[in-house]
């Protein structure tokens, strides 16, 4: 199943946060925070404008995004976790 993104949303596939600390203290899963950065897996074709063209978005495939702790719909994709964002709910886009 491959799921592609209508008008302005986003694939994105959650990056889970280390469970070890800095200073070698393992997590357990409820004290771990719900991820904020992903990759993105998919993009939509983008919004369609008053004029009928569309808007070009600003991410693509492979990019890595910042996003709030609760945005998005979550999906899951061959057993694996995965959100739907507009790209308005995209925080920032992490480079390097």
């Amino acid at each position: 199943m491959a799921i592609k993104p209508l008008e302005d949303r986003v694939l994105v596939k959650p990056i889970e946060s280390e469970s070890k600390t800095a200073s070698g203290i393992y997590l357990p899963e409820t004290a771990k925070e719900k991820p904020v950065k992903g990759q993105v897996v998919s993009v939509g074709p983008g919004k369609r404008l008053d004029n009928g063209q569309r808007a070009k978005m600003s991410v693509s495939s492979g990019d890595t995004v910042v996003y709030g702790k609760y945005a998005g719909t979550e999906v899951e994709i061959k057993g694996v976790k995965h959100l739907i964002l507009r790209e308005s709910e995209l925080l920032g886009m992490i480079e390097g």
